[in-house]
Order: structure tokens, then C-alpha cells, then sequence
């Protein structure tokens, strides 16, 4: 291959890679935004056409595996980085607001993975982020800082549909997204507070 055969063949590689990165950021932030965005318009959003969208991902499902994919690596790298020891309430302080940036970042997506994905790669979502939070839950309940009437999956539950629902309203325009953290933070403790 000559020089300059080679350096086609890198720059078409280049742009190839650039390419799948831009469609899998445009995939991500658009279905956060709306579960039933279009094809054409992720396209759109990253900047390239369907046939190359297609070219990357053989179908819809497939670019949502890709992105549900993409989200359990960030969500995953991204909670393990939260500092759960301590005061127990403070931790989940800490643990709730990364929690928020994460879901308000990756919304909906839920949704379309609900939809358009097999339940076990559904489930995978939420199982990281379970395990971290029933195992604090675990922690506050030992210590006498947690409710222990209610069952943890219960609480669990709680939680995400707590912040699936804030995220909803930031979407919807009524709510703003810093106060939806403090709002989320807050109910999730005065719910976990032990009956007085």
C-alpha cells in the first residue's frame, strides 16, 4: 500500500470513529429527551445522514443496546467514585446527587430501554446502582439512621421512581434541574427517617 493509500484508508478510519462517538453522544442526549425520538432526527443531531447512522448500527434496537450500553459503563465508573463511608445520611447525600446527574443525564433512555431491549439487558440498568444503594440502605439500618419498616426493595423502588419522576418534570419544563437534585436528596431522606 503506498503512503498515500495508507493515509486515505487512516483518515476514512478517523472518520468512521468520529462518527459512531458523534452518533452515540447525539443518541444518548436525544433519547434522555424523548423515548420515541426518530431515527432521522439522532441522525440528524450527530451531524451525518441514516445511511451512515446504519452503517454503524444495523437497526434501532441496536444503537439503543449500544447507547444503554454506553450508559451502564459511565453510570457504573461514575458511582463507584462516591465515597460511601461515614455519617451514613451524608453518604447518601453524596450518593443521591451523583445518582442525579446520572438519571437527568440519561432520562428517558430508560424508557426506550424498557421498550426496545430484552428485560435481562433492561434490569442491567438498574443493577449496579441497586446494589450500591441497598447496600448503604443496609448500613443506615444497622446504625439505628434508617427506617426499618418498610422493606429495602421497597425503599429501592422509592428512590428510583423518585428521580425518574423529577427528571420527567425537569424535561417537561417544570422544574428547574439544580433544584431538582436538592428536592430529590431531601424527599429521599425524610423518607428514610425512622418513625419518631
Amino acid at each position: 500500500m503506498t503512503d498515500r493509500a495508507a493515509t486515505v484508508v487512516a483518515a476514512r478510519r478517523a472518520d468512521a470513529v468520529r462518527n459512531r462517538a458523534a452518533i452515540l453522544e447525539a443518541a444518548t442526549e436525544s433519547l434522555a429527551r424523548d423515548p420515541d425520538v426518530s431515527i432521522k432526527d439522532i441522525a440528524g443531531a450527530a451531524g451525518v445522514g441514516r445511511v451512515t447512522l446504519y452503517g454503524h448500527f444495523e437497526s434501532r434496537a441496536s444503537l439503543i443496546e449500544a447507547v444503554v450500553d454506553r450508559a451502564i459503563r459511565q453510570t457504573d465508573a461514575d458511582l463507584r467514585e462516591v465515597d460511601l463511608s461515614g455519617d451514613v445520611r451524608e453518604a447518601m447525600t453524596r450518593l443521591m446527587s451523583v445518582t442525579w446527574d446520572l438519571t437527568h443525564r440519561f432520562g428517558a433512555l430508560v424508557v426506550a430501554a424498557q421498550r426496545d431491549l430484552p428485560a435481562e439487558t433492561f434490569r442491567a440498568l438498574h443493577e449496579a446502582p441497586s446494589a450500591r444503594v441497598k447496600q448503604l440502605l443496609l448500613k443506615g439500618r444497622k446504625q439505628g439512621a434508617f427506617r426499618t419498616d418498610a422493606p429495602v426493595s421497597w425503599q429501592v423502588m422509592a428512590m428510583q421512581s423518585l428521580l425518574h419522576g423529577a427528571v420527567d418534570a425537569v424535561y417537561r419544563g417544570e422544574l428547574p434541574a439544580d433544584q431538582g437534585r436538592e428536592l430529590v436528596t431531601s424527599t429521599v431522606l425524610a423518607v428514610l427517617d425512622p418513625p419518631r
